[in-house]
């Protein structure tokens, strides 16, 4: 591959990432705050075992940025508008797949009315368009200053070095939350990896982190 295309995506490829990173620490502020003037106290709101990170959020970020990027809308309705449905359609499948993968779920708004199976809402659906126009004004502009330093040393490493990490707390993370769902479902242990998961990652543990997850 040529030096020029490899630096194109290695600019891309390192936008992408700072977007998901700064979109899951603002989720987990977000929800944070939310949970604070909702119970009157601090709980902790995690989607990674390691690090104030929630996932969908920074996902969302992530496909707002390839989407505005194609289709360039023009007007802040149409960003709020394209945002609503965007950000509705991520938070969905985002539900659904924590469901399939580890038999739990985050969120439920089936309280609500106007929710699609509990996974999202019009109400939450309206949450992403708000979010998407502060994009826009906010954080583009950022993304911008971001792609004209991504060539420096200090970025490619640091870059790279997170990216490490993220890697290993998704994959922690994945495989603690499949073996408590097979703890329980009363599947015992097999093999060291199993046993290992058991022992640093008990159930006491893992609800410490996620304190709103719920076992389907």
């Amino acid at each position: 591959m040529e030096p020029q295309k490899r630096e194109v995506i290695w600019r891309e490829f390192c936008k992408m990432f700072w977007i998901f990173i700064l979109g899951c620490f603002l989720g987990f502020v977000y929800e944070t705050i939310l949970v604070l003037f909702q119970k009157g106290h601090f709980e902790l709101r995690q989607g990674l075992i390691y690090g104030p990170l929630i996932p969908v959020y920074g996902i969302g970020g992530v496909v707002y940025y390839i989407f505005f990027r194609a289709a360039k809308p023009k007007g802040k309705w149409e960003v709020f508008f394209f945002s609503m449905l965007l950000g509705g359609i991520t938070e969905y499948i985002s539900s659904w797949v924590q469901e399939a993968a580890f038999g739990t779920i985050s969120w439920d708004y089936s309280y609500l009315r106007l929710n699609f199976n509990g996974r999202t809402s019009v109400l939450h659906c309206i949450y992403w368009g708000i979010a998407g126009v502060l994009y826009i004004t906010w954080i583009e502009p950022w993304i911008e200053k971001l792609g004209k330093i991504t060539a420096k040393k200090w970025v490619k490493i640091a870059t790279c070095i997170c990216t490490v990490l993220l890697a290993v707390d998704v994959i922690i993370s994945c495989m603690a939350a499949a073996r408590q769902n097979e703890r329980v479902h009363q599947i015992p242990a097999e093999g060291v990896v199993d046993e290992f998961f058991d022992r640093y990652y008990p159930d006491e543990f893992m609800d410490s982190i996620y304190t709103n997850k719920k076992h389907k």
